[in-house]
């Protein structure tokens, strides 16, 4: 089956003086017009009165006809529109209490970055020029857009390291779904490896946060040192900036070529339903977890997943995958962390993360015999989760 899936291209720029001083001035506008417009909101909502889009569109027209507010006008106002769209997508989100409250953009912690639908840029030759502009962007074209394809949008930001991309939406002609097959690898998570496979195999974990952790520590060091609002600082925290963009980058690029791999592979993937927001607040694991980045490794074998017609199957956090005997089925009554491996009853000698995934492979092909979803509620209707079922000993 055919299926259109809109794919943004994200490239690095270097912008002229002039680009780059009306790219912040819009930055700058854009999280002025976000925040008026939250805290006009907010004050309506104290009188039990709602504001939609429309209505804060037409503030947006009113501000820019104040003296003070003048300066809104000295920027494309698309971006401003699209800031207004974005407030009421958290609203929306907020009411379908699928997110918190919206918060104020912070100049200094916030995302630097502005939207631009078609109406706002020309994209011609190869050639990207955006609304107030003289010139086009220079663009360091890492890769090609899919031939024929014509962005939608295009996002321009700029990270705390101070590089600059853009972001071009556009139609992927290229993403279709693999031929099927019949393979399906239960995956199981952790720290020592990055990924245990049903299959027997180990991914170490790479540990890019502890790589550059001497390096970090000591340009934090350096940066705590100069005086506040002084250029020494500013250099400095650039400095510790781009550690971290260092770490960042190597973390996802190693995450997005094992993610690939694994869809590639496998017509269905198990993975455990876990709740890494949770888990960072235990003190000492917090560190090592944000590391590894489980969060986002499963976000990616999602998307990835769908785009490529496989299965991904989430089974219930509160499966005993660890203390369940792969082999036999024997339940055992604890299994503390510091245990990597372990005999069963029956003679078996397991590693602790590959049995883990055996069984998560079993129960993911479980819940989909048995029609569970593949996000197993904490409370199912009419019974259990098919992956939530007591697990009966068995004598071996």
């Amino acid at each position: 089956m055919a299926i259109r899936v809109k794919r943004a291209y994200r490239y690095r720029f270097y912008p002229t003086d002039a680009q780059a001083a009306e790219l912040s001035r819009t930055f700058g506008c854009v999280r002025k017009v976000y925040n008026m417009a939250l805290a006009a909101r907010t004050e309506a909502w104290a009188r039990q009165e709602r504001v939609n889009y429309n209505q804060s569109s037409a503030m947006l027209t009113a501000w820019k006809k104040t003296g003070e507010l003048a300066f809104l006008n000295e920027v494309s106002s698309v971006p401003l529109q699209q800031a207004l769209r974005h407030l009421q997508g958290a609203f929306t989100n907020f009411f379908s209490k699928r997110a918190k409250y919206p918060r104020f953009k912070s100049k200094r912690k916030s995302r630097a970055s502005a939207e631009y639908t078609s109406s706002a840029f020309t994209f011609r030759d190869g050639r990207l020029k955006l609304a107030k502009m003289a010139g086009p962007l220079d663009i360091v074209w890492s890769r090609p857009l899919p031939e024929g394809s014509v962005p939608t949008t295009v996002t321009v930001s700029r990270d705390a390291a101070g590089r600059w991309f853009v972001s071009m939406l556009c139609d992927d002609p290229t993403v279709k779904p693999l031929a099927a097959t019949d393979t399906a690898v239960g995956i199981d998570l952790g720290l020592d490896h990055l990924l245990a496979l049903s299959t027997g195999e180990k991914i170490a974990n790479p540990r890019h946060e502890r790589r550059g952790r001497a390096r970090l520590a000591k340009a934090q060091r350096n940066c705590a040192r100069k005086e506040k609002g002084s250029a020494n600082r500013e250099k400095a925290r650039r400095k510790v900036a781009r550690i971290h963009a260092r770490i960042t980058d190597r973390r996802r690029d190693g995450l997005h070529k094992l993610t690939t791999r694994l869809v590639r592979e496998n017509q269905t993937l198990v993975i455990e339903d876990l709740t890494v927001r949770n888990m960072v607040r235990n003190r000492k694991l917090a560190r090592a977890i944000s590391d590894a980045a489980w969060a986002e490794f499963r976000s990616l074998l999602e998307y990835k997943a769908a785009w490529y017609g496989r299965d991904v199957v989430v089974v219930d956090r509160f499966f005993p995958s660890s203390k369940l005997c792969s082999h036999c089925g024997a339940l055992q009554d604890r299994m503390p962390l510091y245990v990597r491996t372990w005999t069963c009853d029956c003679g078996t000698v397991h590693d602790r993360d590959v049995n883990a995934a055996k069984n998560l492979l079993t129960a993911g092909l479980a819940v989909s015999v048995c029609g569970a979803g593949v996000r197993p509620q904490r409370r199912t209707p009419g019974g259990q989760s098919a992956t939530k079922q007591k697990i009966p000993r068995r004598e071996p």
